[in-house]
């Protein structure tokens, strides 16, 4: 059989939003808080801020150029797209001995490393070449699976274990010279994360914040409740929604394959790739979400329990007591599973 690219292959502003639809539309009414609402573009996706209630004399302009300044300055340290970015520096360093570079940037690789050794691997940020080597990255798409010595050769520059972060520094240090990082299942969450810690700084209590689909909540709607924010049903001819989820102080984030992915031979590949392996992932999962605290954290984990799968995934969410809902493809239909924190929380409406 002749290779077919998937049917919604995935371009960066086609990514904003896997898996969550933000149910934003409310009916108007006397009982409707004020909302405040800024748009605009990063990271290579949009973003979106929602203020119900905002505090009175806030200096909205004021807010939106630090907003954008602030996401801006994240993207010019943690971008892989920009040449000249504190990230695409370190990458380009051939150099085993540690490179110097920003506190924000070594703080966050920080905390990717913590979740890798937490998830074992699951979670990895210098997965990067080998995404690009199944033709899932910024280069050419591919639509045939690479040849498995070259697979191997590049599985020897990457694994977290290869990667220290002395943040007293703060430097980054690689094990081998070909090893490159790449943050794009974290650094949206992050920019979330400070997004949400800058309002949270100038007294708004009520926020939506999100970033290419990764979301955190504080406070409640216009409509003076909980934020609800409804979860995709995993199918690449629509946008259906599968759950909607009440939520208010938390983050959310969902990690998938069924906007992203190529067939050959009859076989499905996902741009979802093991780092342990370095092939894609081959279980029958379609999307994990997670709720946390911290969207950095749900991003990161949302992207490890895929990688895990249904079982093991499930098992891990078990063990951590984290929220995970899974969608699995269970022939021609989809079935929800839930963690015992996922299901016992009142999430679902």
């Amino acid at each position: 059989m002749p290779a077919s690219i998937g049917s919604a292959r995935k371009t960066a502003l086609a990514a904003a939003a896997l898996g969550t639809l933000l149910l934003l539309g409310c009916s108007g009414g006397q009982d409707r808080l004020a909302e405040l609402e800024f748009t605009g573009a990063s990271m290579g996706t949009t973003w979106n801020v929602r203020l119900p209630g905002p505090p009175a004399g806030l200096d909205a302009e004021t807010l939106r150029a630090e907003l954008g300044k602030l996401l801006a300055g994240i993207e010019q340290s943690m971008s892989t797209w920009i040449p000249d970015s504190d990230l695409s520096r370190f990458n380009a360093s051939p150099s085993t001995d540690w490179v110097m570079t920003s506190s924000e940037l070594c703080v966050a690789i920080e905390d990717a490393q913590a979740i890798s050794r937490q998830t074992m691997g699951a979670f990895d940020v210098t997965v990067g070449p080998l995404v690009n080597l199944w033709g899932f990255g910024p280069g050419e798409e591919s639509m045939r699976p690479p040849e498995a010595l070259r697979i191997e050769e590049i599985m020897q520059s990457v694994g977290f274990t290869r990667l220290d972060a002395d943040c007293d520094l703060p430097a980054l240090r690689k094990d081998v010279p070909g090893l490159y990082v790449d943050l794009s299942a974290y650094a949206k969450g992050y920019a979330v994360d400070r997004a949400a810690e800058l309002l949270a700084g100038q007294g708004i209590a009520n926020y939506l914040v999100e970033i290419g689909g990764e979301v955190r909540l504080g406070g409640v709607n216009a409509k003076n409740g909980p934020w609800r924010i409804a979860i995709e049903r995993p199918v690449s001819t629509g946008r259906v929604v599968q759950a909607i989820v009440s939520l208010t102080d938390a983050a959310l984030a969902t990690s998938g394959d069924y906007r992203n992915y190529f067939e050959f031979e009859g076989r499905r590949y996902s741009h979802t790739v093991d780092p342990r392996t370095g092939y894609p992932v081959t279980h029958d999962a379609a999307s994990v979400t997670i709720i946390a605290d911290r969207a950095a954290y749900a991003d990161a984990m949302a992207t490890a329990l895929f990688v895990l799968g249904p079982a093991d995934g499930l098992r891990f969410a078990e063990q951590r007591d984290i929220a995970a809902y899974f969608l699995v493809r269970a022939g021609d239909s989809i079935e929800a599973r839930s963690s015992t924190r996922f299901a016992s929380s009142g999430y679902l409406q």
